[in-house]
């Protein structure tokens, strides 16, 4: 049987046009694909010790959030704080002998004077021969001794600046520690574990607690190569999260971070190709203010087209 052109052509432009709206079809359902999956991580911090003793406060407990600057621990200082009033006492007492020294030390100068004024009375006597020479020498000899004695006295004050110096710097060093016997946390977020209990002794660099930063979030997702290209430091990406249904809510994230070395695609990722074995990391900072983020939460980005879309 003869078949009409007219229907072989025509059946031809049907199936190319079939062809055509598949690989459209196609191609949007893969638009609608996110670029790359993961998790979200948070900076965690562990918060230690610097100060021995006894813990005779801690506001810590698993869950709760602290703000950055709270005091979350105290340690005993009974014994720094006696420590530093012994030493404030002493330097006091140091600092006392000063004047007196200062005191001694005018006195002697004084005397040096009058045997000065000796000195040269009795060497014009000499002169004329009114005075022996033993008289002048005998005057001579009390002015060296008291130089000595000046010279002895001047030292000390040296001697007490340095001494007083040296307290003053282990004076520093107690207020130091006691300062930090009061633990502040370093940044705002929640408690994920802790170390220690109320009444414990800790030593100086034990773990109190661990804190994770939830203020602000990162995603860590996995692309393939060829999305390499697509992504820079810095470049602005729409992170997705799974409410109602997936993927239904959106944030906006930053690049920070892309990993210099392919690694092979951890087992709980889905990429975009889905036969792609070697695949790149890249940290997404997402803003959380409200606490919607949860670490370990999943989320899935996609790349902001430069006209918007």
């Amino acid at each position: 049987m003869r078949m009409n052109p007219f229907c072989v052509r025509t059946g031809f432009l049907l199936n190319a046009l079939l062809i055509l709206a598949a690989l459209a079809l196609s191609g949007c359902g893969n638009n609608d694909r996110s670029d790359g999956y993961g998790n979200f991580e948070a900076t965690e911090i562990v918060v230690s010790s610097e100060a021995s003793g006894k813990l005779i406060r801690y506001d810590v407990d698993d869950g709760v959030r602290l703000d950055k600057g709270q005091v979350a621990a105290v340690v005993d200082t009974t014994q720094l704080a006696l420590d530093r009033r012994q030493l404030r006492a002493q330097l006091k007492a140091l600092l006392e002998q000063k004047p007196s020294v200062v005191a001694e030390a005018n006195v002697y100068r004084q005397q040096r004077r009058n045997v000065q004024r000796d000195i040269d009375r009795y060497t014009k006597l000499h002169s004329e021969g009114a005075v022996s020479a033993k008289t002048l020498e005998n005057v001579q000899d009390q002015a060296r001794v008291i130089d000595q004695q000046i010279s002895a006295v001047d030292s000390k004050i040296p001697t007490i600046d340095s001494q007083a110096k040296a307290m003053r710097a282990q004076i520093g060093r107690l207020d130091d520690q006691i300062t930090k016997a009061v633990v502040r946390n370093p940044a705002k977020g929640v408690v994920l574990a802790k170390y220690a209990e109320p009444g414990e002794v800790v030593t100086f660099g034990k773990p109190l607690y661990r804190i994770a930063n939830t203020g602000t979030m990162y995603l860590r997702v996995w692309i393939s190569e060829t999305q390499l290209s697509q992504v820079k430091i810095g470049q602005k990406v729409e992170v997705l999260l799974d409410e109602e249904k997936a993927a239904s809510k959106r944030l906006t994230g930053r690049v920070t971070w892309i990993s210099s070395k392919a690694e092979f695609t951890p087992k709980i990722i889905q990429t975009r190709e889905d036969r792609v074995n070697m695949v790149y990391a890249v940290k997404v900072l997402v803003e959380n203010p409200d606490g919607v983020l949860k670490i370990g939460m999943p989320g899935e980005i996609r790349f902001i087209a430069k006209d918007g879309k």
